[in-house]
């Protein structure tokens, strides 16, 4: 989905902060000795993160344009390694990590497959870490999706997925464990939470684009998204002085490997 404006997806997607990884390793203790495999590292905006932490990084990526992007990205750094695979099909060559991390990539594996294989291509005691970013709005703040409801409607309507993101702190209330996606069993500990608030800043074109790399857009048909998203870009210079703001929460999900797996799945 994402492969074919992996130059945009690059240049307009947030990345997280580093605050966000400060406590990754605090929680981990992960150090330059560790190895860590991401899952799905997109362009390597996480990746660049991890790796200026000195950790080794195996970053596998099932886009082909995706993966060549994060490879010349990511070429200052002498001990990452891009994979071009899905995770469900990935040839980890008996190699196992100290942390696997997913950011924003997790929700895209298949859940009977990608549990257990985080839990055996991770060494005893190792991490599994998800990041996110959700998208939140707070009370009175000028809010892209109310400026442009009616345009939603006339380009695409009935579409139940517009409407305005959520509260900001609505958000920071809810959603423990592992979030959205389906739950790992036993197969890891009890999930550490953090969450922290970011956000961009575009002028009319620039939030066109950023829309454009987001999934509910790209599944629109060329005719309807186009048309749509040039009437937003045009909303935006001529009702918020061309200047928009996507917030969000950046979430951090962590836990630990269990030591065996759980009995119940132990073959009989």
């Amino acid at each position: 989905m994402f492969n074919e404006v992996a130059d945009l997806y690059d240049r307009v997607r947030p990345g997280y902060p580093d605050e966000l990884f400060a406590d990754l390793v605090d929680i981990t203790g992960m150090d330059e000795r560790s190895s860590v495999l991401e899952v799905g590292c997109g362009t390597g905006q996480a990746t660049r993160s991890l790796a200026a932490l000195g950790c080794s990084v195996t970053a596998i990526e099932p886009g082909r344009d995706m993966a060549a992007l994060a490879r010349q990205r990511l070429a200052v750094f002498p001990d990452v390694e891009v994979e071009t695979s899905t995770f469900e099909e990935w040839d980890d060559r008996g190699a196992r990590f100290d942390a696997l991390v997913a950011a924003s990539s997790w929700h895209w594996i298949d859940p009977s497959i990608g549990w257990r294989r985080a839990h055996d291509v991770l060494r005893p005691g190792g991490w599994m870490a998800l990041l996110g970013n959700v998208v939140v709005r707070r009370p009175g703040e000028p809010e892209v999706y109310a400026e442009t409801a009616d345009l939603h409607e006339r380009f695409c309507p009935g579409n139940p997925g517009w409407g305005h993101p959520p509260l900001e702190d609505e958000v920071r209330g809810t959603g423990g464990g592992w979030g959205l996606v389906d739950d790992p069993g036993g197969l890891f500990g009890p999930t550490l939470v953090r969450r922290y608030p970011t956000v961009q800043w575009f002028n009319g074109e620039g939030f066109a684009d950023h829309l454009r790399s987001t999934s509910l857009y790209r599944r629109l048909d060329r005719d309807v998204r186009e048309p749509l998203l040039d009437a937003i870009a045009e909303r935006i210079l001529t009702r918020m002085g061309d200047r928009a703001s996507r917030r969000y929460l950046s979430v951090l999900r962590v836990g630990q490997r269990t030591a065996a797996r759980p009995a119940l799945d132990q073959p009989s």
